[in-house]
């Protein structure tokens, strides 16, 4: 007689050193036709203590006479806690579950692959004016556990874990390098302040990457897992090139401007998969190049309290399916709401968008598609849209400039694939004029004329959907 077991071993996927990991758990199988009685259950090997069973509710660290009816079961569930030490990579952290029953043994494998990373602790706790407007119109006054970057000793050779807000300080600046990755916990913020720059400079090969804790099967690419990227008000010159930001609420917030340098310079990265918005300025200035934003719960890019905004060579893709989405992709506002009654006129003085693609599967009132205008008479709202293709129908081209209200063909939506196919009608619409790079988010070379968007097809690409035809 032998046991069966829902899987043939229990994985952890890579965890951080001292932080608990989920429970996972494994069913053992009795399929025989009569009753199995296991002397004792428990964990075995050279890191047997790393590991903790709980047995059917019994969580000694031997678990003994655990019966199981004939063709009945188990749940056992495995918790991991991995000590940290001074690899800098990860490393195997391997134990069985020994089952001993009827003078004989069972193993069961246990593999957990852990990574000692730098903790950035909440060690303050205050009453923080908060800087931005919630949903209702109104302002929050939160108590924000927060910790303080110590920017001039950033360690670029281990991960970084942020839990509550961890903040680069006034007149400080955060420097991070290709192949840096920040891990956010549930909640968790990186709140650049008042006179504060963030600069995140990573490569095509090494993107900077800012993602959550919990990577292991459905949360790998789960939204809303936490808080957002905050340039606060008064934070000035912040720069991110080739960066990937996943999974939170918002991706970036970005508030008001403080000189004639754009607030946020953001180029050759990919936003995805937050459950608000992938990119929210509030009264900003941010020029954006060769991005990839998709998968939103409300909108990619919410332009709110007026601002400057230009946008060139990207691509915004909203085909949200955790929930019905009742906002468009691409939201322009000019405006101030207090108390959803007063209203401040706050004037857009630019909302520029050269070579992009705004499409998904939003189709809204009069099927008014992705773009929303929300304005206030009497105050500037000043937008522009040349050799675009967007799903729009309150957007023409009467100045001259190219504008396709035609669907992109990207070539699979649901594997997040955003390349258009060979027959796009966005390949070769674009204006070089417009291009800032010579390669494209993946390194192709750009086209001449270019392909809208953030993404050329490549020839291999293109002879895969002819094919495919």
């Amino acid at each position: 007689m032998r046991l069966s077991f829902s899987s043939d071993t229990v994985t952890f996927d890579t965890i951080f050193t001292a932080m608990a990991t989920p429970t996972q758990y494994v069913k053992v199988y009795n399929n025989y036709d009569e009753p199995i009685l296991i002397d004792a259950v428990s964990v075995d090997g050279p890191y047997a203590n790393r590991f903790r069973l709980n047995v059917d509710g019994d969580t000694n660290r031997v678990v003994r006479n655990v019966e199981i009816a004939a063709h009945d079961s188990i749940f056992i569930f495995v918790q991991a806690v991995i000590n940290p030490n001074d690899n800098t990579n990860p490393f195997l952290v391997p134990a069985d579950i020994l089952f001993s029953y009827n003078n004989k043994q069972q193993r069961l494998p246990i593999v957990a692959y852990g990574r000692n990373a730098v903790y950035h602790l909440p060690t303050y706790t205050h009453n923080l004016y908060q800087l931005y407007v919630n949903r209702r119109g109104q302002i929050d006054t939160l108590w924000i556990p927060f910790s303080i970057i110590d920017c001039n000793n950033w360690d670029h050779s281990r991960p970084h874990v942020i839990v509550g807000y961890a903040v680069v300080n006034s007149n400080e600046t955060l420097s991070l390098t290709a192949g840096d990755e920040i891990y956010f916990a549930n909640d968790a913020c990186l709140w650049v302040y008042d006179s504060a720059t963030l600069d995140v400079q990573g490569t095509m090969q090494q993107p900077v990457l800012f993602t959550s804790i919990r990577h292991d099967g459905y949360y790998d690419s789960l939204p809303g897992q936490w808080s957002h990227i905050w340039l606060s008000q008064g934070s000035k010159d912040n720069r991110i090139e080739w960066a990937l930001i996943e999974n939170g609420t918002y991706g970036i917030m970005v508030d008001t401007n403080v000189n004639s340098n754009p607030t946020l310079d953001i180029s050759n990265s990919i936003i995805c998969n937050h459950s608000e918005e992938g990119i929210r300025g509030q009264g900003a200035y941010i020029v954006g190049d060769n991005l990839l934003v998709y998968n939103c719960g409300t909108a990619l890019l919410d332009l709110h309290f007026g601002g400057r905004y230009i946008f060139s060579n990207s691509t915004f893709a909203n085909y949200w399916h955790y929930s019905t989405r009742k906002t468009p992709s691409v939201v322009i506002n000019n405006y101030y709401a207090y108390n959803e009654t007063t209203l401040f006129p706050r004037p857009i003085r630019e909302a520029t968008f050269r070579n992009c693609i705004i499409y998904g599967n939003y189709g809204g009132s009069n099927n008014s598609g992705e773009i929303k205008f929300d304005q206030v008479e009497d105050c500037d709202f000043n937008y522009s849209f040349s050799h675009c293709l967007l799903r729009t129908n309150i957007v023409d081209n009467s100045d001259g400039t190219l504008i396709l209200n035609r669907d992109p063909l990207f070539t699979d939506t649901k594997s997040n694939n955003f390349t258009p196919k060979s027959d796009s009608p966005a390949i070769g619409a674009g204006n070089a004029a417009y291009i800032n790079s010579p390669t494209d988010l993946k390194g192709t070379p750009r086209n001449n004329p270019p392909t809208i968007g953030a993404l050329e097809p490549t020839a291999q690409e293109s002879r895969k959907t002819r094919k495919s035809r």
